[in-house]
């Protein structure tokens, strides 16, 4: 899977990646010590949707310009608000502007609060960084994200959140991201974790759930939302996230969360919604 996200910006994968994104920040800083987010493959920051790219794609008028345009019923507005609210924040008049994961996540950190954001692309990071400069709360680094999984884990703070976020890209990054998290779990085992994948072979899936049960994590969340059927493995079907140490409250407000943002995104009927605790296995 080639993922150049300045085509893919602001479409329902991002929409629903970073709603749920917001839910789990609003829970960590429902206490007033710091938190520390890493975010380790944060791409460009901020995306033109006027761009060619974006244009060419015009994937997020499907995305986030249907879910600005939609009216919730109040249990699910309240859990979208925060993220809706960035994004709007960042387009003052028409939407013209998609904030990806770094942007989103400056914009919710509070005071004493930091971010390391990592990019390897040259010209993604110098756009990156340059979103980010002079913001003494936020650190661009030029980075393999996975590198940086190992390198920048455990913080000094003792909460704090890693969201991953590849592009599926090579061969078997399925395999890689259980592995990753397992390894970074037993680093810090009291962090929490955000971790992104694409759903379109229903067996890729199966076997990553597998591997993944088999480093003894013990609290997960799986959510997935899928937007098409099994059979049309030609194109991006679904969005899958895994969260290790989720908020207690994640699991009930996804089971509202995803079920609405289904509502926008599938044709009536044809949308299917996954949120689930995996239970690991013992090591």
């Amino acid at each position: 899977m080639n993922y150049r996200h300045a085509f893919h910006a602001g479409n329902f994968a991002d929409v629903v990646k970073h709603a749920v994104l917001a839910r789990i920040v609003a829970y960590l800083q429902q206490k007033d010590t710091p938190i520390r987010i890493i975010d380790t493959h944060a791409g460009g920051g901020l995306y033109d949707l006027q761009g060619a790219e974006a244009v060419r794609s015009g994937e997020w008028r499907e995305g986030i310009a249907r879910v600005l345009d939609t009216d919730f019923d109040a249990a699910a507005r309240d859990l979208v608000a925060p993220y809706l609210d960035a994004v709007r924040s960042f387009n003052p008049g028409r939407l013209k502007t998609y904030p990806g994961s770094p942007a989103l996540l400056r914009h919710w950190l509070r005071r004493n609060d930091r971010l390391i954001a990592c990019e390897l692309e040259s010209s993604a990071f110098g756009a990156l960084d340059r979103s980010l400069r002079g913001d003494h709360r936020c650190k661009a680094i030029e980075i393999d994200g996975w590198t940086a999984l190992s390198a920048y884990i455990p913080p000094k703070e003792r909460r704090g959140l890693v969201l991953i976020d590849p592009p599926f890209e090579q061969p078997d990054e399925y395999g890689r991201l259980a592995a990753a998290l397992g390894d970074a779990w037993r680093k810090w085992p009291t962090g929490s974790y955000l971790a992104w994948y694409p759903i379109k072979e229903p067996s890729d899936i199966t076997s990553f759930i597998k591997k993944l049960l088999q480093h003894g994590i013990r609290k997960m969340l799986r959510m997935e939302l899928i937007v098409a059927a099994p059979t049309d493995t030609t194109r991006l079907r679904g969005s899958g996230l895994i969260a290790i140490n989720p908020p207690w409250t994640l699991e009930r407000e996804s089971k509202i969360l995803l079920p609405a943002l289904a509502r926008v995104f599938a044709p009536a009927g044809k949308g299917a919604v996954i949120v689930e605790p995996l239970a690991s296995q013992s090591r």
